[in-house]
């Protein structure tokens, strides 16, 4: 009975080397890759963390720049931050306070190099169609009109979709386009929330365009 279980025992063992020399790299490297994942994963957790923290001290320094109106600091802030912490919601924020602090001084172009960048750099893409959507503002002051119809072309997060037409409708508006601006007020006006007062305001668009919605003449 013994010699038989050693034989058996026997056997499998080499059953068991041959599989883990056909297969022992493989199986070997799949385990490394998945620890190595897993390491990877809990160490960008922690470097995302750290990074928000200090951009966020760095915010902080930005706000009260912008909140007592020097854009120069702001400016120089949000420089700072770009380069040390880039992927972070706080510099993304940051560059779209930073540009409203520029705007309120005049500083058009500088706002709108900030805004380029947040359009350009912000993971996410709601932060970049407001960057798109204020930029199109400032070049529409500028009349610059095919300048920020590009913007609103590049706007695609779709929460901003009301805004989004009804800046367009302003540009095509002080194009002269005046159909084409009312078709863009008209997809603003459907698209917002009825309970958004702004609503009213494209409405009143719509009115003096001579094409008030049906609902509204109700």
């Amino acid at each position: 009975m013994a010699t038989h279980l050693d034989l058996e025992e026997q056997e499998q063992l080499d059953q068991l080397k041959s599989f883990w020399k056909q297969y022992g790299n493989l199986i070997t490297w799949l385990l490394i890759a998945v620890l190595a994942a897993y390491a990877g994963w809990n160490g960008w957790n922690w470097w995302q963390r750290d990074q928000a923290v200090k951009a966020s001290a760095m915010f902080d320094e930005l706000d009260k720049a912008a909140q007592t109106g020097d854009a120069d600091t702001a400016a120089r802030v949000f420089a700072d931050m770009k380069e040390r912490y880039p992927r972070t919601a706080f510099t993304q924020q940051g560059g779209l306070l930073a540009a409203k602090a520029q705007f309120d001084k005049g500083q058009i172009d500088p706002a709108l190099a900030t805004l380029a960048w947040v359009s350009a750099n912000a993971v996410e893409t709601e932060y970049q169609t407001v960057a798109r959507l204020r930029a199109a503002g400032l070049l529409l002051d500028q009349k610059k009109y095919d300048e920020a119809i590009k913007q609103l072309d590049a706007a695609t997060a779709k929460e901003f979709d009301a805004l989004v037409a009804d800046r367009r409708g302003d540009v095509l508006l002080a194009q002269g386009k005046k159909d084409e601006a009312k078709v863009a007020y008209a997809k603003a006006w459907s698209a917002m929330d009825e309970k958004v007062g702004y609503r009213r305001l494209i409405e009143a668009k719509l009115t003096v365009l001579g094409a008030a919605p049906v609902e509204a003449k109700k």
